[in-house]
């Protein structure tokens, strides 16, 4: 694959990153009260965790099949996270301070599960480099 195309994958990647970040917080308050989903005794359905911790190591994967780099591989999850941050806390256009990420435990759930796993793919792609590089990363141990 050339240059040029990698680099329409990765924006690809980041544009789609930040697409799942706007629908994972718009669809977290989800619950069981009939105008949405069925009347079910008003639970809530937190199923936007569960997207945000699968996907964003996805993304990273991905990223990280299109180069060596970790701060490409990383690019997907930083794009992520900012989008949830700008969009979530610093809404654009919100009227009296309002917020639109949920501040109970399913937006920390949500923000957990995206960047905590996307962190863990990161770490893998690192690990992975290291790997691949013997001789430049010296081991821990005894001298």
């Amino acid at each position: 694959m050339t240059g040029s195309w990698r680099v329409v994958f990765l924006l690809l990647l980041c544009v789609e990153a930040a697409a799942l970040a706007v629908l994972e917080t718009m669809f977290l308050p989800l619950r069981f009260d009939g105008t949405l989903l069925p009347k079910l005794g008003d639970w809530p359905f937190p199923i936007m965790i569960v997207v945000a911790a699968v996907t964003t190591p996805l993304l990273v994967s991905w990223a990280a099949s299109l180069s060596e780099r970790v701060f490409t591989a990383a690019l997907p999850l930083l794009v992520w996270f900012f989008t949830i941050m700008v969009f979530g806390y610093f809404e654009p256009g919100s009227i009296n301070g309002q917020v639109l990420l949920l501040q109970d435990w399913r937006g920390l759930l949500m923000l957990a599960g995206g960047a905590l796993t996307g962190a863990v793919a990161v770490g893998a792609v690192m690990a992975r480099n290291a790997a691949n590089r013997p001789g430049l990363y010296e081991t821990a141990g005894i001298q």
